[in-house]
């Protein structure tokens, strides 16, 4: 079966937010205080949402500084499930019973 390609946090802000709203990077940095280089950088997939963006964006947008985190967890984590798949199917489950 083939994987899904693994969507960063920046593409959702683009496409569900910024887009249908007719919100410009320009105008979501000034209404949340940040450079807007950090939203473009976000944007691109170059960088991550942090807990101060994520909070930021929650406000803004009206949502959950956690719906922003949980989008960049899921990121990270099936990012590095794909990196390192060899070596994580090496580690053998523990075993209380054999302890």
């Amino acid at each position: 079966m083939k994987r899904l390609r693994n969507i960063h946090p920046g593409e959702i802000l683009s496409e569900e937010f910024l887009i249908p709203l007719d919100i410009t990077a320009y105008r979501l940095s000034k209404e949340i205080s940040i450079p807007q280089t950090r939203i473009s950088e976000i944007i691109k997939g170059n960088r991550r949402i942090t807990a101060d963006t994520a909070l930021r964006l929650s406000k803004f947008f009206g949502n959950s500084a956690k719906f922003w985190l949980g989008l960049q967890d899921d990121f990270d984590i099936e990012d590095e499930s794909r990196q390192k798949d060899k070596e994580l199917r090496t580690i053998k489950q523990f075993d209380s019973k054999a302890a």
